[in-house]
């Protein structure tokens, strides 16, 4: 049987996994709207500095003619999920541009 610690860390490896998840769509759907995912995640978060994840993700993205559609609503909630709605505002802000 699991104990506590085990589920407790199979939970944060969850999360982080599913985190990444999340990151890697936020890139693949600034790629797919020609803007450039790091200048987006620093006007949300200017105080941040680099971010490796991102970073790590923007390497796995696809070119936009090889990937699949990312609908901004699936983005927003994905970054809502994880409480980046300084970021959500900022890719709305793009999305209405691009209207």
């Amino acid at each position: 049987m699991n104990s506590k610690k085990d589920i407790e860390l199979q939970v944060i490896q969850n999360y982080q996994k599913d985190e990444q998840m999340m990151i890697l769509v936020f890139a693949q759907w600034c790629i797919n709207n020609d803007l450039d995912p790091v200048e987006l995640y620093n006007r949300a978060y200017p105080l941040q500095g680099s971010n490796p994840s991102l970073q790590q993700a923007i390497d796995l993205t696809l070119p936009k003619e090889e990937a699949g559609e990312i609908l901004t609503s699936t983005l927003l909630n994905a970054l809502s999920l994880f409480g980046n709605e300084d970021l959500a505002l900022v890719v709305t802000e793009e999305a209405n541009k691009k209207k």
